[in-house]
């Protein structure tokens, strides 16, 4: 596998910056795993009585430890917490008030009625970064109406470009809205910490599924715009540029994308050793949106005489776009994955190891933290304590008497 030397000074971007992380579910967790990433110091607190949901979401890797949160919380310490006790909230605000990020994605109005909203933490934290990932933005008409991925990818008009325009409107398989809004989230935090190096003072980011969603409408809704015409859907063929889309070979589907007329030509040509094609009903880009369909049997009934990997091999030499169109067991085991080394197990304290994908980032001057797997229900309660809190043993055991940790007393 090939691997591109990289010059570290040792320490990661986030190094010194700790992160109090209230999230759950994807969004949220997204965010606050990238900040542990590049470095930061991540703070999980779960409600103490089940902790994340996203636990038990999908096939469990080890006790209380689905494959969807394994995913999603890598590089994170884990403390348990019950929230609805005075004793549990007197830690959340004690670490707050060390931090220099907190993420939340609760609805609206549970921070405040915990006391753990940015104006009153903040008040007395002028260089805390505040960080809400929320469904509709806070200070709307729509803060306190609950949202998930696939209703803003309705609401927005996301899914009513997916699909066919015989067929109804599809969403997308993987939560593209909360990961997406994970990635702002983190951007919003980065300016953030970027203006603090400036001015000395934190201040309150946000970032929602709905904003995200339209801003993943792409160049589609400034087309809208400038038009005023819907656009309906076009399967997996581009509106205005042939050919591009699915096509068959003899032993399944390929991708291919040719952008402009010289492409065209060297798929004709050097691909299908038919340069003719080139001409005249397929000469422009405008003649081959025209005569789309004709045009797709031609090329299939070419390709169909080899398998993908022969076309893939001839189109790359001829500098044809194409991907093969893989199912997800052929993906994490591809030549492409492999060379990308996204795919690894780490250690894990009780399934030994388990799967992990690296983030898609590239530091050339500082590293990535080495990842390490998502934290068991409280797992990290004594040492948070001890080293960030300064409590000894017997502190952390009146703590727990008292219920902050949901435990019963005794």
């Amino acid at each position: 596998m090939h691997q591109e030397t990289m010059q570290h000074d040792g320490e990661p971007a986030l190094a010194g910056i700790r992160v109090v992380d209230f999230t759950h579910f994807v969004a949220g967790p997204f965010c606050t795993q990238l900040l542990g990433d590049l470095g930061a110091e991540v703070i999980k607190i779960e409600n103490a009585a089940r902790g994340d949901d996203f636990r038990r979401v999908g096939p469990q890797v080890a006790p209380g430890q689905s494959a969807p949160f394994l995913w999603t919380n890598r590089n994170k310490q884990g403390l348990a917490l019950d929230l609805t006790n005075e004793a549990g909230r007197g830690i959340a605000k004690a670490l707050i008030a060390k931090a220099d990020i907190v993420v939340e994605n609760f609805t609206a109005g549970v921070m405040r009625r915990f006391g753990l909203d940015y104006e009153t933490v903040g008040a007395s934290h002028p260089r805390l970064i505040y960080c809400t990932v929320s469904a509709f933005r806070r200070d709307g008409h729509f803060a306190r109406r609950p949202g998930f991925d696939p209703m803003v990818q309705a609401e927005s008009g996301f899914m009513s470009l997916n699909g066919y325009p015989d067929a109804p409107p599809v969403r997308t398989g993987p939560a593209i809205m909360d990961i997406s809004t994970g990635l702002m989230a983190c951007n919003a935090v980065l300016a953030a910490l970027a203006a603090r190096s400036r001015t000395g003072r934190g201040q309150r980011v946000e970032a929602s599924l709905f904003d995200t969603a339209v801003t993943m409408l792409g160049f589609h809704a400034m087309s809208h715009l400038a038009t005023g015409n819907d656009l309906t859907r076009f399967g997996n063929h581009s509106p205005d540029t042939a050919p591009m889309g699915l096509f068959q070979a003899a032993d399944g589907p390929l991708y291919i994308a040719c952008a402009n007329d010289q492409t065209f030509g060297q798929l004709a040509g050097e691909v299908l050793g038919s340069p003719a094609l080139a001409v005249p009903d397929f000469a422009s880009n405008a003649d081959r949106v025209r005569n789309r369909v004709r045009l797709a049997a031609i090329l299939d009934e070419a390709l169909g005489r080899h398998p993908r990997q022969h076309w893939k091999e001839r189109m790359e030499a001829a500098g044809v776009p194409v991907g093969i169109v893989r199912t997800l067991s052929e993906a994490m085991v591809s030549e492409e994955m492999q060379d990308a080394g996204l795919v690894s197990r780490i250690p894990h304290p009780t399934a030994g190891t388990v799967p992990n994908i690296a983030a898609p980032l590239r530091l050339h001057g500082t590293p990535l933290v080495e990842p390490i797997a998502a934290p068991s229900l409280g797992q990290h309660r004594d040492t948070i304590l001890s080293s960030v809190l300064a409590y000894d043993a017997e502190g952390i055991a009146a703590l727990a008497q008292a219920g902050a940790f949901g435990e019963k007393r005794k």
